[in-house]
């Protein structure tokens, strides 16, 4: 084996976090999964203000019509609307009182810069004090939740991002693409002879074996999609397959979405936003699906590092923005409803006249989900949140 290809086959080797029992489910029935919509997507046209009139005075061009009109908004209550292309997806979960939103959310965090905020967010540490790279809250949720036993994480994304890094290993494997391993049987054993005996020996060994496992277990989809039986795509595809493993194998999962810096040419019901809603919503749809019993054990939370501007830019988009909506779903919550401190819409409102205002902070508001979702005691929630106060939202 030569060297180039060695440094290759080792990046693509996920290492494992815990020793012992690799198949074995999670001692707690309760499930995570957080999406991380990366590029700050455009919250005002997925949560629509339809009593505002200074939302539709503010959007000449990329308002959503009102309930009623062609690609209209779909009504959740009299203040707030869905975007029209989650009609077939997320609109049924909402009216079956499986989803919620909670608007005005976000962090105090003013750079409106993608990768400083995505770092804010990721981290979960207060503003006031020096950031810890090496420690995301879902690492810390891990180590928490590990003290019981009752944690198995993993990331499916292509390396391991800044929310799971920390004391507890996490492995990360990418599942939108999986096909052949590009290491074969002989090549792993070389590999592992070369750790052997070293402290790497047994996260290189163990790596191989979630590989393995996780191609084990989605073998019968892979040869079913390559006879066409799945008709949807992207992360819809994606979606599914996190669910086979996450019912049976896992219970915190992360996984991020890009696409949603749109600073041109957005679109309204129809349009580039609307197809980014249209394949988000056919995946998170699935996921609830094919997560069948579990799903009334778990959990999905969807953020973003921030909203954008409230009114539409001179090239019908919108530019970096403040607040956003966070998404909260399950089969067990509290939904159908629109939760949070909120504020009406219009201009004197707005964060630095141009931005909607960080009513619900983030910290709170993820520490008041999770607090409930896993029973974290005191002690557990402040490790993974130092120093905030739990919001209770009344949806978990």
């Amino acid at each position: 084996m030569k060297r180039r290809d060695l440094l290759k086959a080792l990046a693509a080797a996920p290492l494992f976090s815990h020793a012992g029992n690799l198949l074995a489910a999670p001692a707690t029935n309760a499930k995570l999964l957080f999406v991380f919509l990366r590029g700050g997507y455009d919250a005002n046209n997925l949560l629509v203000p339809i009593g505002s009139d200074f939302y539709y005075a503010a959007r000449p061009n990329i308002a959503i019509p009102k309930p009623g009109a062609d690609n209209g908004a779909l009504a959740l209550n009299a203040d707030w609307a869905l975007h029209p292309a989650l009609r077939d997806s997320i609109y049924p979960l909402f009216n079956s009182g499986q989803a919620a939103f909670v608007p005005f959310a976000g962090t105090t965090d003013l750079t409106r810069s993608h990768f400083e905020t995505q770092d804010t967010i990721e981290l979960g540490q207060s503003l006031d004090g020096r950031r810890d790279f090496r420690s995301g809250f879902m690492n810390r949720l891990a180590q928490s939740l590990n003290a019981d036993k009752t944690s198995r994480a993993i990331s499916f994304t292509d390396q391991l991002p800044l929310i799971f890094q920390g004391g507890a290993q996490v492995p990360n494997m990418a599942l939108r693409s999986l096909g052949k391993s590009g290491i074969d049987e002989r090549q792993s054993k070389i590999i592992a002879a070369m750790y052997q005996n070293t402290s790497l020996q047994k996260p290189v060994s163990e790596g191989f074996v979630v590989r393995d496992d996780v191609m084990k277990e989605l073998s019968g989809e892979m040869q079913a999609a390559n006879r066409n039986a799945i008709s949807t795509k992207g992360f819809a595809l994606e979606a599914q397959r996190i669910a086979k493993l996450m019912k049976d194998k896992y219970n915190i999962g992360f996984v991020d979405v890009g696409g949603w810096d749109t600073h041109v040419g957005q679109g309204a019901g129809t349009g580039y936003l609307a197809g980014r809603f249209d394949e988000l919503g056919r995946g998170l749809a699935a996921f609830s699906q094919e997560m069948g019993s579990e799903w009334r054990n778990t959990l999905v939370v969807v953020v973003s590092e921030f909203g954008r501007t409230f009114r539409e830019n001179g090239n019908r988009g919108t530019d970096h923005g403040h607040g956003s909506v966070f998404w909260v779903l399950g089969g067990g919550i509290r939904g159908k409803q629109v939760a949070g401190e909120q504020v009406a819409i219009s201009q004197p409102n707005l964060f630095q006249n141009r931005d909607m205002p960080v009513l619900n902070e983030y910290r709170s508001v993820l520490g008041g989900l999770l607090q409930r979702t896993f029973s974290l005691s005191t002690a557990q929630l402040d490790h993974v949140f130092a120093g905030a106060r739990p919001t209770e939202l009344g949806v978990v």
